[in-house]
């Protein structure tokens, strides 16, 4: 059991909530925990109160998981009748995905969003101790951006109100969550790890701002590439933080004191759970492989294309499992009909026949490590949301953009050098994007960067490109329903 991440969430009990299943992205709405009698009139008290509100920040990785989906580095192919779901991966996979027949996938990260917002303003509105307010403040704000960034127009709750919100442009949520931010971080402290890890604090609110102004021109069709700078300066010349010599470690089963990691949500196999990559990437045999307690899903895999884009001198490489698969005492595992088991990074097609060919197609990830002898469908990984390798790449894509060549170069040869990759000489935006996808594949921000960089509607392996308002995912049904001052974004 993790030592850790429980303590540092100030001894939850709301961490014993299980997590999503691979397919039902409906959230549960649970309450945050009520005040009673004179309990929470000091700062010490008002700070233990607002830890059942963390744990919504863990539902991140299960929200954003399937939607990766949409990208071209995760790919989840039908295979034979498993993993057919109605056609919902490759309605999400080839941007084909339907607002009403894919409500689910959609409704999922809504309601994340704004269960977790309206837990923030309740607790809000019985806080008075500045610096647990700003914390708050930052949290919320943070759910605010996922909202803007995945749907465009959405609400702004910024208080408890009876009533149906209004829709906001997303220009408006840019510019309140740029206020909220702003007014919060004098407020918000500038320790990191320890009793903040897991938290809203300086650093984790100059990474939601970078974010929001590297994709500025997106959100509101003029750009912040200066804004950018000045934010990942903050975090990279604050000295907390570092680019640890090891890239697997930021992701091993105890990762929480990576020096890298400025923002992850933690887990815990029994404590916290929904974390388990390894029960959507592996292959049911890989059971054998790791001694696991339960067989794998064998669903997600990487497209063919984005795995080749890693040199083979890239120790970065390493991340995805190709090749002959074996028990865990090296006997070799054999497929249907006596076939050696070997993943092929190669996948035919999106769809594909019952069989072992199938079944083996895809490099699988193992960025995460994979907890072995687990008897348990969790991993005590925490998932990593913003890390330095991150912030230095953000800065290095401002500064190209900006004409600081050189210190673009700098700052994207650091990533170089640990991946064990020769230094660039000169840089391009292309090159900017493709180191982006060798270091940051699987956490998430492939989406948004397809998108910054205008990739994501072009044609891909067994993906024919798509229109443009496939950028914005659909306002789910449920909540157009539920709030008729909403309107559907155009095209859907």
């Amino acid at each position: 059991m993790k030592r850790v991440t429980i303590k540092v969430l100030l001894g939850c009990s709301a961490l014993m909530l299980a997590g999503q299943s691979c397919t039902d992205l409906t959230e549960t709405t649970y309450d945050v925990i009520p005040t009673s009698g004179t309990f929470g009139s000091t700062a010490a008290q008002q700070a233990a109160l607002i830890g059942p509100l963390y744990n919504g920040l863990g539902d991140y990785y299960g929200n954003m998981a399937n939607l990766n989906t949409t990208t071209d580095e995760q790919i989840v192919p039908t295979r034979g009748g498993d993993w057919k779901d109605g056609d919902n991966w490759v309605r999400l996979y080839t941007h084909t995905w339907d607002p009403v027949t894919d409500n689910g996938q959609f409704n999922g990260p809504w309601t994340w969003c704004y269960n977790n917002i309206t837990s923030i303003n309740q607790q809000l509105g019985t806080l008075s101790d500045a610096k647990t307010k700003a914390e708050l403040q930052a949290l919320r704000a943070f759910f605010h951006y996922e909202a803007m960034d995945l749907f465009g127009n959405v609400i702004i709750s910024n208080a408890v109100g009876a009533g149906t919100p209004k829709q906001s442009t997303r220009a408006e949520v840019f510019a309140f969550v740029e206020k909220e931010l702003l007014a919060a971080y004098p407020n918000l402290s500038d320790v990191s790890g320890g009793a903040y890890y897991g938290r809203m604090n300086k650093y984790v609110a100059d990474m939601i701002l970078a974010k929001l102004y590297l994709n500025a021109q997106v959100y509101t069709g003029t750009a912040r590439w200066a804004d950018v700078v000045t934010r990942t300066n903050n975090v990279i010349s604050s000295g907390k933080f570092q680019i640890v010599g090891d890239f697997f470690s930021n992701f091993v089963t105890q990762n929480q004191n990576s020096a890298e990691i400025i923002l992850a949500t933690p887990f815990d196999k029994s404590k916290r759970t929904g974390f388990r990559p390894q029960m959507q990437n592996l292959h049911y045999l890989n059971q054998l492989t790791y001694n696991l307690g339960t067989a794998p899903w064998n669903g997600f895999a990487t497209v063919t294309e984005f795995y080749n884009s890693f040199d083979d001198k890239d120790i970065r490489k390493k991340m995805w499992i190709v090749g002959p698969q074996y028990k865990a005492d090296g006997t070799p595992l054999l497929e249907d009909g006596g076939v050696p088991f070997a993943f092929n990074p190669d996948i035919p097609a999106l769809v594909l026949p019952a069989g072992a060919v199938g079944r083996m197609a895809g490099a699988r990830s193992q960025k995460y490590e994979i907890q072995k002898n687990n008897s348990f469908t969790e991993q005590d990984n925490d998932f990593v949301v913003y890390r330095l390798a991150d912030a230095y790449l953000m800065r290095a894509e401002a500064n190209l953009r900006l004409g600081n060549n050189a210190l673009a170069l700098t700052d994207v040869n650091v990533i170089r050098k640990r991946a064990g990759m020769p230094d660039f000489t000169a840089l391009t935006l292309d090159d900017i994007l493709a180191e982006r996808g060798r270091e940051l594949a699987f956490e998430y921000h492939r989406r948004q960067d397809l998108i910054r960089f205008g990739q994501f509607t072009k044609a891909w392996r067994f993906k024919p490109a798509s229109q443009s308002f496939r950028t914005l995912f659909p306002i789910p049904k449920d909540q157009l329903s539920l709030n008729p001052n909403l309107k559907q974004n155009p095209g859907y």
